[in-house]
C-alpha cells in the first residue's frame, strides 16, 4: 500500500509498505478515504521537533472499516468512520471522566499511517466514531468537515470547554490556524456573544468572521492586550489559546478579566511559564490534549450533520495522496490554511 513517510526536515515521500494486519483483538483495519496535514505535523517537517526517519505520518482521517478484531463489537466491515488521533479505550479513569485524549490504555508507538491507504486502529470498539451511511452519501464539503472531527475541530472545541465558554460570554481566540478558527466555531456553538479573533492574515480573518468572530485584533504583545482592553473594558470572560508560543500564552493570560479561564490547546513550545500572572488576577488555566471521541459523539458529529457548523472550510487546498509533498509545502509556506488529502474514492 502507499503511505507517507518522513524523510528529513522539509521532505516527505510516498513509500510502498505492507498493508497493516490485525495484531490485537481490539484492533480494526481502516481503508482511508480522506486525510489531512495538521499544523502540528509542521513541527517535525520544519525540524523543530525530532522524528524517526522513514516513519509513517499523519493523525487525521476518515475511512471505511475493512476488518475488526474479535473484541470489536460496535463496528463491522463496511462502516464509515472518523478515526480520531486519541485512541481512547472508553473504560479507564481518564476516559470515564471525559478525557479520552489522556486515555490510560493508549498503546505506545502510535498508529502512524493516517496519510496512507490503510491504517491499523487500536482501541477501535470505543474510540472510532461511526458516521451514518457511506462517503458517497455526502458532499466533498461535508467529508472535509468530518476529517476535522479527527482532530482540529475537536481540539478547538476542547479549548472552549476548558475555558468554560458560556452563553453570552466575550471570548478571545489566540491563533488563526485551523485549530484557532475551529475555536471560533466552538465559541459560537457554545453561545459566546462576542468573539475576538487575534489574526494578522486577511484570508484567515475573513474565515474567522464567517465562523462567528465579531472583532479582529491584528496587534501582538502589549499592543494586543491594550486593544482587547479597549474593546472590552475589562478583558475577556474566556480565552482560547491555540498557538503554544510563549508570547501567545502570556498574552492569553493578560487579556482575561479577573476570574477568567484560559483554555490552552496550543502545543507548548517552552517548558516554563510565569504562573504569577495567573495569581494576581485569579485567572484559571486548563487544557491539553483534546477529548476527540467524547466531543464527536456528544456534540460535534451531529452539529456537522445538522449543518450547524462547517469546519471543513479550513481546508483551502486539496491534493491527491501522491502529491503529499506539495500538501506539506503549501502549509509550510502559508499558501494553505490546511491541506486536504484525497486518498481513496
Amino acid at each position: 500500500m502507499k503511505a507517507t513517510a518522513f524523510i528529513e526536515p522539509g521532505k516527505v515521500e510516498i513509500h510502498e509498505v505492507s498493508r497493516p494486519d490485525i495484531q490485537k483483538p481490539t484492533d480494526a483495519i481502516i481503508k482511508i478515504v480522506r486525510a489531512s496535514v495538521c499544523g502540528s505535523d509542521l513541527w517535525w517537517f520544519r525540524g523543530i521537533a525530532e522524528r524517526t526517519r522513514n516513519s509513517l505520518v499523519g493523525h487525521e482521517a476518515i475511512g471505511i472499516v475493512e476488518e475488526v478484531g474479535n473484541e470489536v463489537s460496535n463496528f463491522e466491515p463496511g462502516d464509515f468512520v472518523i478515526a480520531p488521533f486519541t485512541h481512547g479505550c472508553g473504560h479507564c479513569a481518564a476516559c470515564l471522566a471525559g478525557f479520552d485524549g489522556n486515555c490510560l490504555n493508549q498503546e505506545n508507538g502510535g498508529n502512524g499511517g493516517y496519510q496512507g491507504e490503510y491504517l491499523r486502529f487500536t482501541n477501535a470498539n470505543w474510540a472510532l466514531v461511526k458516521i451514518p451511511g457511506q462517503p458517497s452519501d455526502y458532499s466533498e464539503s461535508q467529508l472535509k468537515s468530518f476529517v476535522t472531527l479527527a482532530d482540529v475541530m475537536a481540539t478547538g472545541y476542547h479549548a472552549a470547554v476548558s475555558a468554560e465558554v458560556s452563553e453570552g460570554d466575550t471570548v478571545v481566540v489566540m491563533g488563526d490556524g485551523a485549530v484557532g478558527l475551529c475555536g471560533v466555531i466552538a465559541a459560537k456553538l457554545r453561545g459566546a456573544k462576542r468573539i475576538i479573533a487575534m489574526s494578522r492574515h486577511e484570508d484567515r480573518q475573513k474565515l474567522a468572521r464567517e465562523f462567528g468572530a465579531t472583532d479582529i485584533v491584528e496587534e501582538r504583545g502589549d499592543e494586543a492586550i491594550d486593544k482587547v482592553m479597549e474593546l472590552t473594558g475589562t478583558g475577556a470572560d474566556a480565552v482560547l489559546e491555540c498557538v503554544g508560543t510563549e508570547q501567545s500564552v502570556d498574552t492569553a493570560v493578560k487579556v482575561g478579566r479577573p476570574g477568567a479561564v484560559v483554555g490552552r490547546v496550543g502545543v507548548p513550545q517552552k517548558a516554563s511559564m510565569n504562573t504569577n500572572n495567573l495569581f494576581w488576577k485569579n485567572i484559571g488555566l486548563r487544557g491539553g490534549i483534546a477529548s476527540v471521541t467524547t466531543y464527536d459523539k456528544e456534540v460535534l458529529l451531529q452539529a456537522v450533520l445538522d449543518g450547524k457548523i462547517n469546519p471543513g472550510k479550513v481546508f483551502t487546498k486539496e491534493f491527491k495522496l501522491d502529491d503529499v509533498q506539495a500538501a506539506y509545502d503549501a502549509m509550510d509556506q502559508r499558501q494553505a490554511i490546511k491541506s486536504y488529502l484525497i486518498v481513496n474514492d
